[in-house]
């Protein structure tokens, strides 16, 4: 049997998937998928490849969170104060 962290690349291999999808996927929780993330970063770069991150972005005014470090879901919108925000997505290639 296979660690999360193979896992969870073996998925985002074949597509590209958020948090909630991979814990959904796998039966782990959102917050440990995200401390999952930032190791598996490091793990595909020594394999060749990298870990696509498509930014978070809020519904209901579309800003990107472009420049943000963290690869974990905001809270608000820093343009209109919401909280309606889709979260970063995950793809390896």
């Amino acid at each position: 049997m296979s660690t999360i962290r193979r896992q969870i690349i073996h998925l985002l291999e074949a597509k590209t998937g958020d948090a909630r999808m991979i814990s959904q996927s796998l039966g782990v929780s959102e917050k440990d998928v995200y401390a999952h993330i930032f190791h598996i970063r490091k793990t595909v770069a020594a394999m060749g490849k990298s870990l696509v991150v498509t930014p978070a972005r809020c519904i209901s005014c579309g800003y990107e969170f472009e420049t943000r470090e963290k690869i974990t879901k905001p809270g608000r919108c820093p343009r209109c104060k919401k909280e309606r925000i889709d979260p970063p997505a995950f793809q390896i290639v």
